[in-house]
């Protein structure tokens, strides 16, 4: 495992685009759980190895961190009370612990045993510096949280266990702790300026420029599209929608969400106040890319008093400097240290079995990882295994198998379907296979394993069962090359509120007062900040209801209140329609065919898939869930009579 691989995360190519589109910032609560990404959680002992010197896991947390003594002189660690061997009983089929484990290594042993190296790097460095973290300053950095989020401290404690699995236990040892040493460790490194702080307002609270953006790969079609802007910007967005190579803000016309200042890159924002309204900027490299804005307006700086925001603007700027500094301070320590990698290395692990690592002359053994493995992901994983034990009983009770050529012919399938063929008229296989493993963090082993293989195996079981109307492809055609509605939209999540948007925009149902309802209503970000502009509504996409009401619309007809969700309500403004795109039926039949086929097919996988898990009898220790059809039965049976009724 290299040293810096914790430290050093690459940033995506294109995050400047997702920036400028989504915007905002992530919750302050995210630096806790990347704490938690980069420390480990000592979940088993090992009197010999690494494990023993973070002391039993369910002492206090800062019964061990406070003073962290060497593995040498450590006391021995209590007995862990004894794990099952079996973890669940499928249909009376065990799953036991070791192949949970073994399963759970396989997927994050690598990750996990990152942290773990982590943890001790800083526990280590603590000791050596004499720092000192207390029971009270763990809690008092609870309770401070909690605050932050206006909740008592119970509650904050519940939330994390129901929402994200971690206890209060492993909240205050594996995050908070941890948060502590780190800025212990930091010293200076922390310091917040005055002037990082005004930055951060300024991006929340200050001026902005609403603007469309074109999206270019290429720079020769970036002077021809900017040729064409230049002349007629009236048509920018039209340009956008035809040219630009990124699809979210082409699909609006080019708009994006408002440019703030020192969020993005510095190019794009320098380019963007620079401008007028109305004017169209030059060409600006990024990050290979050509991009062109134009400017729709400056919008004037949110009335927002400094001082009563600084404390909470000062805590978000410590929480995104903590995460760099953290990493500064990880690369040092492995810098220092000397460090083994057994677990990737095959020939070290023929040398040296049941080792995970070595640090600093500490063993990490192999089992011991295995159990953090199982604290930290073993309910996912076993959840996943579960569903792959049903499928395969299925298998077998049809004598159904999925061999290696099935998988290789699924892939070649899916790049068929998703991707331009290679020159020769053959699946690009091999570009699908990076795309996939890239998307999903995993590798092309785990990618056949977890993904393909159930995939093929669910086909087989549902068999030729597949059936295409005319109907169906009628309805195909005209979804995808029939008119749409142009239409603004507001989105509310309660119906009083609904309510009163839609009679505010009866009373005025221009253009200008709509988009400024949906800016200052609409609970959808994207929505709010674009004035309520959305993609074309189409019909058959799948909200019946919605498509209803906006194809029953004149141009300038405000809609009625349509409920969307249980609680998810949308007011239109019908804009026009669109025209036909001119294609000629037979010469888009197949395609509609393969599309609406896999659409069909993948429903009746997803109903077969149910039906497996609704029929089976489940006994799941791990996540303390039982099931059985019979059981199911029995506590409806007893139910009262009214109940089965209503």
């Amino acid at each position: 495992m290299s040293g810096k691989d914790a430290a050093s995360r690459k940033t995506p190519r294109r995050l400047w685009r997702t920036t400028l589109i989504i915007g905002g910032f992530l919750a302050a609560v995210g630096l806790a759980f990347a704490v938690r990404a980069w420390i480990g959680s000592e979940t088993a002992q090992a009197e010999t190895g690494i494990l023993s010197f973070f002391g039993a896991k369910n002492e206090s947390p800062a019964a061990k961190p406070t003073t962290p003594k060497p593995a040498a002189n450590a006391p021995a660690a209590p007995a862990a009370p004894a794990r099952p061997e079996v973890v669940a009983v499928v249909n009376n089929e065990q799953i036991t612990r070791d192949e949970l484990r073994k399963e759970c290594l396989l997927r994050y042993g690598e990750q996990v045993l990152e942290s773990v190296v982590n943890k001790y790097l800083i526990l280590g460095e603590c000791q050596r510096r004499g720092i000192t973290i207390t029971v009270d300053e763990v809690d008092a950095e609870v309770e401070r949280m909690a605050t932050r989020f206006n909740l008592p401290v119970e509650h904050w404690l519940k939330l994390l266990k129901d929402e994200r699995g971690i206890t209060p236990e492993q909240y205050k040892s594996d995050i908070i702790w941890p948060t502590l040493a780190l800025r212990r460790l930091a010293g200076d490194r922390m310091a917040i300026s005055e002037e990082e702080v005004r930055k951060l307002f300024d991006s929340r609270y200050g001026p902005a420029v609403k603007a469309r953006m074109i999206v270019c790969k290429s720079k020769e079609k970036a002077e021809k599209v900017h040729a064409e802007a230049v002349a007629h910007p009236d048509q920018f967005g039209n340009l956008a929608k035809e040219y630009s190579d990124d699809m979210a803000s082409a699909s609006l016309k080019g708009l994006i969400q408002p440019i703030r200042k020192h969020i993005g890159q510095p190019e794009i924002e320098e380019a963007a106040f620079a401008l007028k309204e109305g004017e169209i900027s030059p060409i600006i490299p990024v990050h290979g890319e050509y991009v062109i804005l134009k400017c729709e307006a400056h919008l004037p700086p949110m009335r927002v008093d400094y001082n009563a925001v600084h404390d909470e603007l000062e805590e978000i700027v410590r929480d995104s400097k903590m995460e760099k500094v953290a990493n500064e301070i990880f690369r040092e320590l492995q810098s220092k240290a000397q460090i083994v990698n057994v677990l990737n290395d095959p020939v070290k692990r023929s040398q040296m079995p049941g080792v995970a690592a070595i640090v600093n002359g500490k063993k990490i053994m192999l089992n011991d990882l295995g159990e953090m493995c199982i604290d930290r992901h073993g309910r996912e994983v076993l959840e996943n295994l579960i569903g792959r034990r049903l499928i395969e009983q299925a298998c077998r009770a049809k004598n159904i198998t999925v061999t290696e050529a099935d998988i290789d012919a699924e892939i070649a399938e899916m790049a068929r379907l998703n991707l331009p063929l290679l020159p020769d008229g053959s699946p690009d296989v091999k570009r699908w296979i990076q795309m996939m493993t890239e998307q999903q963090g995993t590798t092309e082993t785990l990618y056949r394993r977890d993904v393909v293989w159930p995939t093929v195996a669910l086909k087989k079981l549902v068999g030729d069962t597949i059936s295409i109307t005319s109907d169906d492809l009628k309805k195909a055609f005209e979804s995808n090359y029939g008119p749409r509605v142009r239409c603004r939209a507001i989105v509310l999540d309660n119906l009083r509120r609904a309510q009163t948007v839609w009679e505010k925009a009866a009373a005025d149902p221009s253009l200008d007062n709509f988009a400024r309802l949906a800016e200052e209503y609409s609970v959808d970000p994207a929505n709010r900040a674009l004035g309520g502009e959305v993609a074309p509504i189409r019909r058959y996409g799948g909200q019946p209801e919605l498509e209803e009401e906006a194809f029953s619309l004149k141009p300038g007809e405000l809609s009625g209140i349509v409920q969307v969700g249980p609680s998810t309500y949308v007011i239109l403004l019908c804009l026009g329609r669109t025209e036909p795109v001119d294609v000629d039926f037979e010469s888009v039949r197949d395609i509609l065919y393969d599309s609406i086929r896999q659409k069909k097919l993948h429903e009746a996988m997803a109903d077969a898939f149910a039906k497996l898990q609704q029929t089976a009898t489940i006994d799941d220790f791990l996540n303390g869930k039982t099931q059985s059809p019979s059981l199911s039965k029995q506590q409806i049976a007893t139910r009262p009579s009214e109940t089965i009724t209503r």
